[in-house]
């Protein structure tokens, strides 16, 4: 496992293995400029790291969406540089915003290779107790939104029922902020016709979205920097979790 600020660890395989790719795939997407040339270790062997990862993961959510790779290839090229791991996984959260709800029934297999990674019982159930998989007979009903994000918190050292209590406050926050902004703009466009609503509506959910989970991020930074204390170590050990350098 690699962070933001660890060395990069995995060879092209593990890379593929991990991403759920071929690495064929990742070559090829390394000549087009979709991700970034490894690190040269030792006797010359690339190592990739977490914005590999996090690169590869946006490119699936884009395909998913039935993005050409030439859109992909100009989208990417638009994105700021230097961003990390956690950058792309927020800048991935607003794309996968604009997609309806997807849940597939698929085999443990095909679970394990989208989740990038082999599953062990005990990891399948602590998925299922998110909401991310259901098991259905000898398949799996996944909710293809939250999958990544699941798997990436297995390797949090936070108990099941921790992740539930997380996850539902989210949800009673974020519900009402939906509320709020709704009554809002159903107020700001009362006049209008439908076409009009429709619109807007479509216009203004992936910028809402940003809005969200920027303010969000800037807010989770602030407790961390009081939990932590605000001294310098602490602003240093928030802004790592919260995602900044």
């Amino acid at each position: 496992m690699t962070t933001d600020t660890e060395e990069p660890a995995l060879t092209i395989d593990e890379l593929a293995a991990r991403a759920g790719v071929t690495v064929r795939t990742i070559r090829f997407y390394g000549t087009k400029g979709l991700l970034p040339p490894p690190v040269l270790g030792p006797r010359r062997v690339g190592r990739y790291g977490g914005e590999h990862l996090a690169r590869l993961a946006l490119i699936e959510e884009f395909q998913r969406q039935g993005m050409t790779l030439a859109a992909i290839e100009r989208h990417l090229r638009r994105l700021p540089p230097g961003l990390s791991a956690r950058d792309l996984a927020l800048h991935r959260a607003v794309v996968a915003s604009w997609a309806p709800d997807t849940v597939e029934t698929v085999t443990l297999e095909e679970l394990e290779r989208r989740a990038g990674r082999p599953l062990t019982g005990e990891e399948v159930e602590r998925l299922a107790a998110m909401d991310v998989v259901e098991r259905d007979g000898d398949a799996y009903r996944v909710d293809t939104g939250l999958l990544r994000l699941g798997v990436e918190l297995l390797d949090v050292p936070l108990s099941p029922e921790t992740v539930l209590a997380a996850r539902t406050a989210l949800l009673e926050h974020s519900r009402a902020a939906a509320r709020d902004l709704s009554r809002l703009l159903r107020e700001a466009v009362a006049e209008r016709g439908t076409r009009d609503v429709k619109s807007l509506s479509a216009h203004m959910q992936p910028l809402v979205v940003q809005a969200l989970l920027t303010t969000f991020q800037r807010s989770l930074r602030e407790e961390l920097r009081e939990w932590l204390g605000g001294d310098a170590e602490g602003r240093g050990g928030a802004e790592g979790l919260s995602g900044r350098p």
